[in-house]
């Protein structure tokens, strides 16, 4: 319920500001799990991916957005955001057993592959969480491309400038394979960059995105 009343308060005024072009909706499942596969360009895309998106959509998200700034913690905890400690040892697998959990029970779960935001605009190697979690839970994987918020809000910035979004969803995928396999795992992740890179249109980089700011 919270969540339906923060998207119906937000989204005027959102697209009022930010106008936002969405194309592909129509490959998220309308009922069951999945998991929604994106590129991670600003702090923003967790805010313009469930906006697009009839279901409720949830991420992971730090511990502190849900400790320091109020307004910040509200709007985490009405959209049913789920807090993980990222200093703790096992924030990994913290965060794939939350995912896991959100799966099994029907839900729509949010993920960026790559571990943190692009700090160029090019889409880095993704990691191999993304695999173990739609093997382990037989989820189907959507891959979105998120376009411009990187301009809206880049790295460093603090207030957001006007500019347009679009939120390009591609056709679900289905994998086979086993969790436990670090061959699997590694093929199947691949497959997912390769279709969020031929909806981003992004040049894409063989190689781990340094972690040089803070992620959200």
């Amino acid at each position: 319920m919270l969540y339906r009343l923060a998207k119906i308060v937000s989204a005027p005024f959102l697209h009022l500001l930010w106008p936002t072009k969405a194309t592909g909706v129509e490959h998220v499942p309308a009922a069951g799990p999945a998991i929604l596969a994106s590129n991670h360009l600003s702090v923003l895309d967790s805010t313009f991916l469930p906006l697009v998106v009839p279901r409720q959509v949830r991420f992971v998200a730090k511990l502190e957005y849900f400790t320091g700034n109020p307004v910040t913690a509200a709007w985490m905890r009405a959209t049913g955001q789920i807090a993980i400690d990222r200093q703790s040892p096992t924030a990994a697998q913290d965060m794939l057993d939350a995912a896991a959990r959100v799966l099994k029970d029907g839900g729509l779960f949010g993920i960026y592959p790559e571990g943190t935001r692009s700090p160029d605009g090019r889409l880095y190697r993704g990691k191999i969480g993304v695999a173990w979690l739609a093997l382990a839970t037989g989820a189907p994987v959507v891959p979105v491309a998120m376009v411009g918020t990187d301009r809206v809000l880049p790295i460093g910035a603090t207030v957001p400038r006007l500019g347009r979004i679009e939120v390009r969803i591609g056709e679900p995928l289905t994998f086979t394979g086993s969790e436990s396999s670090a061959r699997d795992r590694r093929r199947v992740t691949d497959e997912i960059m390769m279709a969020i890179q031929r909806l981003s249109g992004q040049e894409y980089v063989p190689a781990y995105a340094p972690r040089r700011t803070p992620e959200n």
